[in-house]
Parts: C-alpha cells; structure tokens; sequence
C-alpha cells in the first residue's frame, strides 16, 4: 500500500518545530499522536503495550518465514524473589516484555527492556545497540512512549515511561522503591522517578503500561493504586530526595476482602484501556474497573474474584476482552467478553473456560491477554479472539459469535454464560505471551517455541513454522519481520532478509 503523508506545522521555538502527521490507513489504525523534526519524520509505530490504548494493534506486513535475521544479547541479571527465598538470575527478558517501536530519520529503532537490568534503544536493522538506562531490577514489563508537544529540549521531545522490579537492595518493606521512571528516548537519560508507595499489596513493582490521555498518564501500579499523574518532569518536585512526577490522583483497585481473600496478592499488573469515557484495568484483586475520565471515580466493577494478569482488550463493537487465570476461584480460568455499557450483572456476553492444569506454580486459566484480527478485517469478515490456556493449548474463537448447542459455568462454578463459537485449537504448549494477529497471520509465542500460523477467508489455519525456545515476552511485527525477546538471553528478529 502507498503511504501518503499530510503535515501540520506547530512551531515551537526558534530553530526547531514539530509536526503532527497522518501517514496513511496503518498508522492511521494506530492512533498515534505523532512528532517530527524539520529534517527527518520521527514517530513512534507501537507506542505502548499492544500498540495502542485500544490494546489490540500488533504491526503490519507479517512474514511467511522465522528465519533468524540477527540476534542481540540482552544479558542476565540478579532479582530477589524474597527474604526467605533469596535471589534468581534472569536472562533476556519476559512478561510482558514486548518491544517499542519507532520511526527515526528513515530507520526503525526498538526500547526494549531486559533482565540485565537495562532499558536499551536498539537499531531494528541490525540488532545494534544505541543505548542504555540502567534500573534497580529486572525489567519485566513494556514501556509507553509519550509525546511531549512542547519540550523543554529537543532531546525530550519523546519520553519512555518504563517501569522495573523493585531493587535488588530492596524488600517489600523498604523505606523508598523507585520502581518507575521517564527516560530520554533520544539521549537514555533519566528525568524523573516516582517511589512506589507500600500498600496492602505484596509488590511495589510496575509492570503495566501507561495510558496518556491530553499530556496525562493513567496507570495501575503493582500496590494497585491506579495512579494519575502528570508526566511532564517539568512539573515535577524533589520528594524523599528524588525528582519525581506530579501525582494527581490515586484510587485503590482493591477492597479489604480482598486482601483477607487473597492474601495481599491484590497485584495489578496490567495496562489500562480506553473505551468511550471510561479506562478499564483489570486488577489482581479480582476486579475489572472502569474509571470514569467525566466523575474522575472508579464507577464501574465487574467481579469475578480470580487473580487478573492480562489487560483488557477493546473490540470493534465496543466491548472488551479480559483473560481469567485458575486463583482463588472454584471454577475455570478462562475469558470474558464484557459489554461496559451495561452494569456489571449484566455486562456479560460470553465465558469460555480452559481446563485446569498445574505449571511452574500455576493452576491454570489464561495468564496473557487475548489478541484480536479487529483491526486487520472488514467489519463484515470473522473477527476472531486468540488466546493460550495454562492447560498447554491455543484457542481462537469468533468472539462475536455464540455457540448455540451449549452453555458454560463461569469461575464461581455456580454462574452460566453463553460461550463463543471455537474456530481452531492447537496444542502449543503452555504460554503467559499474548498472540498476536497481523494480516492473515497469528504468531503464538510460549515455553514450548514460537508458532506462526496462516488463515484463509474461510478460516482455516496451517502452521507455516514452528522455532523452539523458550518465550514468554509478546512479540511485534513491522515489515515482514518479527522482534522479540526470549528468556535465553537474546532478543529476536525472525522474518525477512533485506
């Protein structure tokens, strides 16, 4: 497809102006705001955690092929699981762990976080290094780039919001946890840390992906506060002897109950979406909330008490999409399909459970979120939902579709829903990555290998190719090439030679 670009000229301050630009249908889909010097366009193409706020855009132009083009090593490095159980060295990077993407002077260039306890900024062609912040821990989770309109420097133009473990040299009980901060996305340098307040939860890391909405960031932190705050650093104050950001607003994404139910694992590890008026984050305590950006308030709680890792996904009919892990429920894990615009009794259109079974500390359910085609079809083609159980398998449902001859138990073993048509299944292996569909591909990443599959207009899938390796990072996909990190130390691109 030809891309067309339109440009509107802001200017800023002598000598140096930025753009706001439209180039063509595909990064038209992704909504971005987006930021270009006088000399070179410059943009991010996946700006935060499954591409947009929407959660549900993965790139574009999927190869046919996982031959390796290059790989880079990311390193390993030490995190303390806890006082009693001492530390682990990690290698590569994991969950979430998917790459950033960005357009520069002609080139694409990766944020990638690692293990070794670095935020990197790699060259996309050759897998070179430009490069690198060093955090406290292990970085687990995917950035979100913000676009400064008005910078104080040139430099800070782009800002990467990343957040990491929290300390090697720290227990949940420390005094400060700086687990969060904005990094320079041209120059690597810090502007900013915000301490993680010790709550009810039993982590102060940060793993999710903020939501930016008018220059203003929205996020579930790991001690499930969902956090409002001002990402300019130019607003920022020292406090406990660190520069950090304005926070605006904080309201707990959990109940009492529920830390007497879950025994403070009211984590909350997923990015926030947006859908109408509302933001919706899932949250460890076993809550899907909606924060209303009218009342400023949590109005909205759909309950269904299971731990909640993965985020909700926004569909083309205005619903979303939201993965159940087997926790502290008597029934299945699986995946809900919500309509927010009723109240939560009755907000549910489908449940569809996977089968329980135990791995590396799981006990089943779906860990990762659920991948969409949405924005890959017309309206009036099969919009299908992908997502990968515990229990070891693939699945991929039309997810505005209902099977007629059945219906199924909810997580409370007591409730019954409709369940959605099953189109394919595919034993995988057990996986905590989100797949991902772009154009008629789906690539499913997990413990077992990396999976790419094809589908035809009538929905049939073949397996192009299967690489083994262990995977637990989301990949990206931009022209015919696939990124992405792998817990043996290196980060990946798969795809096409140049």
């Amino acid at each position: 497809m030809k891309l067309t670009i339109q440009f509107i000229v802001i200017p800023l301050f002598a000598g140096f102006f930025f753009y706001s630009d439209l180039e063509g249908q595909e990064l038209e889909k992704i909504k971005n705001d987006t930021i270009v010097s006088v000399d070179t366009l410059t943009y991010p193409i996946i700006k935060t955690f499954l591409g947009n706020w929407q959660r549900n855009f993965y790139g574009k132009n999927a190869p046919d092929t996982l031959a390796i083009v290059w790989k880079h090593y990311l390193g390993k490095g030490e995190t303390v699981i806890s006082r009693k159980s001492g530390s682990r060295e990690w290698a590569g990077a994991g969950w979430t762990g998917q790459p950033l993407l960005v357009k520069e002077k002609g080139k694409l260039y990766l944020i990638q976080g690692a293990y070794d306890h670095h935020l990197k900024k790699i060259e996309a062609e050759t897998g070179k290094l430009i490069w690198q912040y060093k955090f406290d821990d292990v970085i687990k989770g995917t950035g979100t780039l913000w676009l400064n309109n008005n910078p104080d420097l040139p430099e800070n133009g782009i800002v990467i919001l990343q957040g990491s473990r929290l300390g090697t040299g720290h227990f949940l009980d420390a005094k400060h946890v700086p687990s969060y901060r904005a990094i320079s996305y041209f120059s690597g340098k810090e502007l900013w840390r915000m301490d993680q307040k010790w709550t009810h939860s039993y982590s102060r890391d940060v793993d999710g992906s903020a939501l930016i909405l008018n220059d203003t960031a929205y996020l579930g932190l790991e001690n499930s506060y969902f956090t409002v705050f001002d990402p300019d650093h130019r607003n920022g104050k020292m406090l406990n002897g660190m520069f950090q950001p304005n926070i605006i607003q904080e309201r707990k994404l959990y109940t009492m109950d529920d830390v007497y139910n879950h025994r403070n694992n009211v984590v909350t590890e997923s990015s926030p979406s947006l859908l109408g008026n509302r933001i919706y984050v899932a949250s460890g305590a076993g809550h899907v909330w909606g924060y209303n950006l009218k009342t400023k308030e949590l109005d909205w709680d759909f309950y269904i008490g299971s731990d909640i890792d993965g985020s909700a996904i926004v569909t083309s009919d205005s619903n979303i999409l939201v993965s159940v892990e087997k926790q502290y429920i008597k029934g299945k894990g699986g995946a809900f399909k919500l309509d927010p615009s009723k109240e939560p009794e009755d907000a549910a259109i489908w449940y569809f459970p996977v089968e329980d079974k135990e791995f590396v500390g799981w006990e089943g359910g779906i860990i990762g979120s659920v991948g969409i085609n949405d924005n890959y079809i017309k309206s009036e083609e099969t919009h299908l939902a992908a997502f990968v159980g515990i229990d070891g398998y693939l699945y991929v449902v039309d997810h505005k579709s209902i099977d007629s001859t059945k219906t199924v138990l909810g997580p409370d073993s007591t409730s019954i829903y409709n369940t959605p048509q099953l189109m394919f299944k595919y034993k995988t292996g057990p996986s905590i990555s989100t797949p991902i569909f772009v154009d008629n591909k789906l690539i499913v990443a997990g413990y077992w290998g990396i999976h790419l599959f094809e589908y035809d207009k009538n929905n049939k899938f073949r397996l192009v190719q299967k690489r083994e390796g262990t995977f637990e990072s989301t990949p990206v996909v931009w022209d015919y090439r696939i990124y992405i990190a792998s817990r043996d130390g290196y980060l990946y691109c798969f795809g096409l030679k140049n």
